[in-house]
């Protein structure tokens, strides 16, 4: 057994192993908590170094470190980057695109006794030759790469993330690393429990990117907005990203700033994979002023110098939007994040966001576990009763977190023996109370984008962090219209008791978090119901009070 890293220790296996002459603020922490054998959730911006955590804890640690990480792309670069350390230990993937001789060789090392990074993909974890296999190795360090992913609640679900939980189990539990770019309070506590972490130590850092002015421009007429999103990437300054909603899109502003001059390309996650990596590596190149993007672009790349990120559509929740602009002034150099949206563009986010699983799928998938004499994968069923792999897969993780079925390596089996009729309630229950919480984001979205306070302040108390009224740094403080600071008496975030994170009590949806505070109203979130904006009038009239925790 290792004894514990001290800080000491992770700045010379920095030095010496990966060639990196300093930690930065938060890393160090990070890792003497993992070394120490506690399961760490790290919630650090793009770009300040989250994968530095891992590989360093796993070096210390030995043995095998399984990071499931959901994109190939970001598991090359990931992989590349340790093969150019001056003397850290091997990494491999394995993948579906893994050749048989690679996945041999991957196999040999993992089983090897030596320190090795074995690269998965989640749904990797549902392959019980993988699995049985891993559970006969070395494995002391599991990493959940993209951490977000795992959470219901998150703004970009997958429901492979789903199942991790499971595996962390059957394989002893060995110390989880979670990591993300973005997550509210509500989000890492559904993070902490889908993951099954033991009083994880939590490190948040450098939510705050006061390099990045933000500013918000609302348009009447579609028209007008185009001309806008255009003109500003014009002024872009250095490398833009352009974020819009629909593929279509994609082509069709792409198609516009070349005739302007721009070297411009498209992207979206139907285009085909070799296309993909063509613009992933001439945008990494500097060979691009602009990719015109879907929210598929973004996760893995790595380019220090990006000057400007417009949306010219509303993101459907401000945890994508944060880390969407993130991506921006990796370099500490000024940069710039711009929203376009008229006010309809919120009730089209509403309608998109909306959707029930059918009945009939619910009933047929429910109806075929019943039966079944072992676990079954959603391609199992899929084949068998001619419905995509995807619907699938959406009900057996519904009915998994109803409580009515149970997943494993193997796959999903009947915990509950209750009807077709029940199991259908159950999973839309489910459906109904994620609709709310889509549709809750949304209307976070729009607070943002509609506050009369500073903009930094509205994003930056979503996610938990403390911030000064002010920032000098976004279009509502330039504007000069915000009320000066007090510089003595109690801030919002005191006042009265309140403070973000503070745990209160509804008359109505119950429990929960306060993630906003503004004069006259707060934002809570309440995990059956979403994020509800709440006068604070409430506490007044008995409806809304303090819980015990806060």
């Amino acid at each position: 057994m290792n004894a514990p890293a001290t800080l000491e220790q992770s700045a010379r296996t920095a030095r010496e192993v990966f060639g990196w002459d300093d930690l930065l603020p938060g890393q160090a922490e990070a890792i003497d908590a993992v070394v120490g054998r506690r399961d760490t959730l790290v919630v650090f911006p793009t770009g300040a170094g989250k994968s530095a955590v891992y590989q360093i804890s796993g070096c210390e640690l030995g043995g095998v470190t399984v990071v499931i990480s959901p994109l190939l792309a970001l598991q090359r670069d990931q992989i590349d980057s340790i093969d150019a350390a001056p003397d850290a230990p091997a990494a491999v993937a394995l993948n579906s695109r893994t050749s048989a001789a690679a996945k041999r060789a991957a196999w040999a090392a993992i089983e090897s006794g030596d320190a090795v990074y074995a690269f998965l993909a989640p749904e990797q974890l549902a392959n019980s030759e993988v699995f049985d296999r891993l559970a006969k190795a070395d494995v002391r360090l599991l990493v959940v790469d993209e951490a977000h992913c795992v959470s219901a609640w998150g703004h970009d679900f997958r429901p492979d993330y789903a199942r991790i939980g499971d595996a962390v189990e059957a394989l002893g539990h060995p110390p989880v690393l979670a990591l993300t770019a973005t997550a509210s309070a509500p989000v890492r506590d559904d993070i902490v429990s889908s993951l099954r972490m033991r009083e994880p130590h939590l490190e948040v850092r450098g939510m705050d990117r006061p390099e990045i002015h933000m500013a918000v421009r609302r348009h009447e007429h579609d028209d007008d907005k185009r001309r806008a999103v255009v003109a500003d990437v014009q002024d872009a300054g250095g490398p833009a990203l352009l974020y819009v909603a629909t593929r279509k899109e994609t082509d069709a502003y792409a198609e516009e700033l070349t005739a302007l001059g721009l070297r411009a390309a498209a992207y979206h996650g139907a285009m085909a994979q070799k296309r993909r990596d063509e613009v992933h590596s001439a945008w990494s190149a500097g060979d691009l002023d602009v990719v015109v993007a879907t929210s598929a672009f973004g996760m893995g790349v790595d380019k220090s110098d990006v000057r400007l990120v417009v949306h010219a559509d509303v993101t459907e929740s401000l945890d994508s939007y944060a880390q969407e602009i993130g991506r921006a002034a990796r370099d500490g150099q000024p940069a710039r994040a711009i929203l376009h949206y008229r006010a309809e563009d919120f009730s089209l986010r509403s309608f998109f966001a909306g959707g029930h699983t059918k009945r009939a799928d619910i009933a047929g998938v429910w109806d075929v576990l019943r039966r079944a004499k072992a676990p079954l994968r959603a391609k199992d069923i899929a084949e068998d009763a001619g419905r995509s792999t995807r619907v699938i897969g959406r009900v057996l993780n519904q009915l998994v977190a109803s409580g009515l079925a149970v997943s494993g390596p193997d796959g999903v089996s009947v915990r509950e023996r209750v009807s077709a009729g029940d199991a259908v309630s159950a999973v839309r229950e489910r459906d109904e109370a994620e609709e709310r919480i889509r549709a809750s984001r949304i209307e976070i979205m729009r607070g943002y984008a509609e506050t009369t306070h500073c903009r930094r302040r509205a994003l930056l108390e979503y996610f938990g962090v403390a911030t000064p009224e002010q920032c000098a740094a976004c279009d509502r403080c330039d504007s000069g219209a915000l009320a000066p600071v007090e510089a003595d008496g109690p801030s919002d975030a005191e006042e009265g008791g309140i403070r973000i994170d503070s745990v209160v009590e509804h008359g109505e949806f119950g429990t929960g978090t306060v993630m906003g505070i503004e004069d006259d109203r707060l934002t809570v979130f309440f995990p059956e119901h979403g994020y509800k904006v709440l006068a604070r009038a409430a506490f007044e009239n008995g409806i809304l009070e303090l819980g015990a925790a806060a």
